[in-house]
Order: C-alpha cells, then sequence, then structure tokens
C-alpha cells in the first residue's frame, strides 16, 4: 500500500483513483464493507483504491479534552486497510491550515488537482471545509461540475443497530470484547514498542511489559487475559505450560493492566503485560497485545503487598481463560 502524507506529497502519478474519507477509526466492519465497493469501483475504472483520513482526527484538533478515546493509531489502520486490499492511504495533517480551507479550495486542491478524482464515496453527514460549510449535496455538485461522481455509502448494521466506531468504544468500555470482536470483525489490540519501566512488577514477582500507549485516553481500562503477538519464542527454553491449548500458537498468553496504576500514583495511562512462564529481554520490541477476556476493573490497593495478592490471583484467573 502506498503512503501519501499530506497535500504537499501528492504528485501526478497519483492522479487518477477512486477514494473515499472519513476518519476510519477502529476500521470496523462497516468500514471495510465500504472498501469491499471501493475495490469493486476501482476495478472497474482500472484506477488505485484509495482511501483519505485525517491526522488528528477533526475532533482531536478542535477539543481535545473532549474527543472519543481513540480505538487505533494510524500505523495500526494502515495494517487492516493494507491488509483488505487498499492500495493508497492519503493522510492529510488537519491543522489550522485545513480547518480553513474553503469547501471549493478543499475539492479543487485534494480531489481535482491532487487525486484527479473519478468516483467518491462518502456518508451523507459528511461535512468539509471551514466552518463544515461544505456537505453531501456541495460535493455532488462539484462532482458534476468537474467530472467525477459522488455517491452515498449504505449504513451497514449489526442487527438492528448500525455499526458504529462509538458502538466499538461503548462495548469496550463495558468489558463486552465478544460485541467489540463481532462490530470489528477481529479481536481488539492495542499495538506498542516496550519501553523500561520502573521495574516494580519485578519486585512484586510478577514483571511486565511495560508499553507507553501514546494517547489522551483510552477505550478500555482494567485487567485482563491477553494473547501477546510479535515475539518468537522458543518452547523448550521459555515455556513450562503446554501451548496446544492456546489456538494461535504464534501468541503467548498472559495478563495486562490498562490504566494509570493507582496504587503507585501513577498519572499517564500505560499497558502492562506479564507473559506466562517468560524470561527474555525483550525492551524494545513491537507488540500486538490482543484482549481475550476482561476480569476486573483497575483498583487502588492499601499496599504493595495487597497488590502483589491480587496480581496472583489475575494471573490464576488469566490462566484459566487459557485452560483446556
Amino acid at each position: 500500500m502506498r503512503l501519501i502524507r499530506g497535500l504537499h506529497n501528492l504528485r501526478a502519478s497519483n492522479r487518477g483513483c477512486v477514494a473515499t474519507i472519513g476518519n476510519f477509526d477502529g476500521v470496523h466492519l462497516g468500514h471495510r464493507a465500504v472498501f469491499r465497493r471501493l475495490l469493486e469501483l476501482a476495478r472497474g475504472h482500472q484506477v488505485p483504491a484509495t482511501v483519505i483520513t485525517f491526522e488528528p482526527q477533526p475532533m482531536e484538533f478542535f477539543a481535545p479534552a473532549r474527543a472519543p478515546a481513540r480505538l487505533t493509531r494510524l500505523r495500526e489502520k494502515a495494517r487492516v486497510m493494507a491488509a483488505d486490499g487498499i492500495e493508497q492511504l492519503v493522510v492529510l495533517r488537519f491543522d489550522r491550515t485545513l480547518a480553513d480551507l474553503a469547501p471549493e479550495a478543499f475539492v479543487s486542491r485534494l480531489l481535482v488537482d491532487g487525486l484527479g478524482m473519478r468516483y467518491l464515496l462518502v456518508g451523507d453527514d459528511f461535512r468539509f471545509g471551514r466552518q463544515r460549510a461544505g456537505d453531501y449535496h456541495m460535493l455532488s455538485d462539484y462532482g458534476q461540475a468537474h467530472g467525477f461522481e459522488v455517491a452515498n455509502l449504505a449504513t451497514v448494521r449489526d442487527g438492528e443497530e448500525r455499526i458504529s466506531s462509538t458502538r466499538v468504544r461503548a462495548a469496550l468500555a463495558d468489558g463486552d470484547l465478544a460485541l467489540a470482536r463481532r462490530l470489528l470483525g477481529r479481536p481488539y489490540c492495542l499495538h506498542g514498542r516496550v519501553a523500561h519501566g520502573d521495574r516494580r512488577g519485578r519486585e512484586l514477582g510478577f514483571p511486565t511489559a511495560n508499553i507507553h500507549l501514546h494517547r489522551h485516553a483510552t477505550p478500555l481500562s482494567g485487567v485482563y487475559a491477553v494473547l501477546v503477538h510479535g515475539l518468537k519464542h522458543d518452547l523448550a527454553h521459555d515455556l513450562n505450560h503446554d501451548l496446544t491449548r492456546v489456538r494461535d500458537r504464534d501468541a503467548l498468553p498472559g495478563v495486562a493492566n490498562v490504566g494509570v496504576r493507582p496504587t503507585v500514583n501513577g498519572t499517564k495511562a500505560r499497558l502492562e503485560v506479564h507473559l506466562f512462564d517468560f524470561a527474555r529481554d525483550i525492551y524494545g520490541a513491537h507488540l500486538r497485545v490482543e484482549f481475550r477476556a476482561w476480569l476486573r476493573p483497575e483498583q487502588k490497593f492499601s499496599s504493595l503487598a495487597a497488590l502483589r495478592e491480587q496480581i496472583a490471583r489475575d494471573s490464576a484467573a488469566a490462566r484459566a481463560v487459557f485452560a483446556p
């Protein structure tokens, strides 16, 4: 997949495409249905299937304190889009310059001059340009004037309810990982690189891989049974348990906490993962942590001894999730 960052990086070779525009946070089944339609149109027009998105997301720019917790960072979005066959991802930096573009300038600079648009898929509630003055009907008129077609995205439903990023966030906040998985079409994961921590987990007898989330808020919190992807392991040396009970043999089971660690007066959310029967140095490794079962909310304990006892209970509960 070709990644293009910013209007200034659009080249003549990028012209001619069919595209859709949006945040695509979570890249859920509703988004992926749009991608399937986009790929059909791209094959018909013999041009690249292109997704246009924003970084940061507009709400994160205008009102960061009120912006919803991000489900997926850009790297994670791009990975899912590429797997779904998207050929070109255009990432527009959402800043004051972009926010102040008049609707006409947005269309001419990005869609016409920049991408040579042939066909555009957007929701009927799509707004664009300065003060969100542009809407679907205005975009359709521009399309007729500039030679590209604009079509409305069909709503994708799960039962009676619309599939949306908001519903995925609500499911994760409720600890309903099964519903989140159904809406996403895959298990919910967080990604990140293992960083040095304060080694408190090691002192407690439960060493953890510390992953900084680089988010203003996380869509889930608490303690979970997890599978960790991204580590090549040697069963003979690293593991004493039988991995045949874990369906994905390339993943390692463990227990994870997502939160601010109130017992030790933490202030910034992070992900801490204790891998069962594992003792390798993995600093710097990029991991994908798959959330399999919610165990309990994060809480503050009266002492480190009480925290140690609870971690032991959490570990036993997480091991039971993966038991045959």
